[in-house]
């Protein structure tokens, strides 16, 4: 495959007026936090919430007659799947969307109401792939790849496009990689219009696909992880060499990083955002070094993210910052005092979301009982307070972390009269 900044440019007129030209915003208080100057390109904005519909209608529009009246087929179980069928139903081409069985309701559910056929099929996106070649010979269906083909890689290098005219003088920019596609497009565009900007790309720990293969590994790829849209286990063939080419290095991020990247979205962004639409902060998160005091162009790549996992991540992020936790304290049984203590808790400025009770099922002394509370707090400082106003009554409170263990814990307190 040769891909050129003419072609990029071309998917670009095609597609001006017809995908949203997303916003790419200069972010204040992420680059402080960050080190680097951080621009955003929220494709999170686009009508189906990714990216992945600039690529969908390049492809499209390549469809012969006869091609457009049989219909296409694609693999996906989210992003591509939302973009192929919103487009194909706007050109009037019958869709068929095949996705793992484990694909979220919600996301099956999205794909059919934007028109499309779904089939689901497999545990993984890489099951499918078989059984979509063979549907489609059978049925004379064309194939839209998710990330290798020319015209797909084409309209994501849009994306670059836009991000360089905007901001003509970035030092780097930082972009998720699935398959591929999406960086392949970007590193064309990019370095053909500044050919000294570095390209980084950004994969997650359990499937650095891309990482991998440049290296010659063939280790395996595969765990949970709330970046779906780049758990790929193979890149592109298409794409692999324009990477190896044109991008300077992959940073793999962690869990960890991924859910305090969405969590930074909301709070400070006020965006929702997938976890691959986070990865680009992640890494900037993971390595501030490489980043400091540069201009930092950050795909934001998508948003579709379930509405549970969003919750999720929030809530331990809450957690991980000290702003929720479980406090744990002894006290007498006796009338008054978990009001003694609640209030102790109060005047320090606590709020108790939950309490749990505790008077038969521990190895407590029987005059005392164990009294375990969920807090909201302000930070970690807050917490300490907290901790050492109930400790002032004598009520010996102890921080209950995750995984923690009842083995080696303090000596029982005395009754707090």
């Amino acid at each position: 495959m040769i891909l050129t900044l003419s072609d990029i440019e071309a998917a670009g007129r095609m597609l001006d007026g017809k995908v949203v030209r997303t916003p790419f915003e200069h972010s204040v208080t992420l680059s402080e936090i960050t080190g680097a100057s951080v621009f955003l390109k929220f494709e999170n904005r686009q009508f189906t919430a990714s990216f992945k519909d600039r690529g969908a209608l390049v492809r499209l529009a390549d469809l012969t007659a006869p091609q457009r009246e049989r219909g296409v087929i694609a693999l996906s179980a989210g992003n591509h799947a939302q973009g192929v069928a919103y487009r194909a139903r706007q050109m009037g081409v019958p869709s068929t969307i095949v996705m793992p069985v484990s694909t979220p309701f919600g996301k099956i559910g999205s794909t059919e109401l934007l028109g499309a056929t779904v089939i689901l099929h497999g545990d993984s996106v890489s099951e499918g792939e078989a059984f979509v070649q063979e549907r489609a010979e059978a049925d004379g269906l064309t194939v839209v790849h998710p990330y290798d083909d020319p015209r797909i890689i084409a309209g994501q290098g849009t994306v670059g496009l836009e991000m360089l005219r905007a901001v003509p003088d970035l030092d780097c920019l930082v972009v998720p990689i699935g398959g591929g596609g999406l960086i392949a497009g970007i590193a064309v565009a990019a370095k053909a219009l500044k050919p000294g900007i570095r390209i980084i790309g950004v994969e997650v720990e359990s499937y650095p696909s891309m990482h991998h293969g440049l290296r010659g590994w063939s280790l395996p790829t595969a765990g949970p992880t709330i970046a779906e849209g780049i758990a790929v286990k193979r890149p592109g063939v298409n794409t692999m060499p324009v990477v190896r080419q044109l991008v300077e290095d992959i940073v793999l991020v962690s869990e960890a990083r991924l859910e305090h990247a969405v969590q930074l979205m909301a709070e400070i962004e006020k965006q929702v955002v997938e976890g691959a639409g986070a990865a680009s902060l992640a890494a900037v998160l993971s390595e501030p070094e490489r980043f400091a005091g540069q201009r930092a162009g950050l795909v934001v790549s998508g948003g579709n993210i379930d509405s549970r996992l969003l919750s999720s991540v929030l809530m331990r992020g809450l957690v991980r910052s000290g702003r929720l936790v479980r406090i744990r304290v002894q006290t007498a049984d006796q009338p008054g005092a978990l009001a003694r203590a609640a209030q102790v808790i109060a005047k320090a400025g606590g709020n108790i979301v939950d309490v749990h009770h505790q008077l038969w099922f521990e190895d407590v002394p029987v005059k005392l009982v164990e009294v375990e509370f969920v807090l909201e707090t302000r930070d970690a400082n807050h917490v300490e307070r907290i901790m050492a106003a109930l400790a002032d009554t004598g009520m010996r409170p102890e921080r209950v972390q995750a995984g923690h263990s009842r083995t080696n814990r303090p000596a029982p307190a005395q009754p707090a009269l």
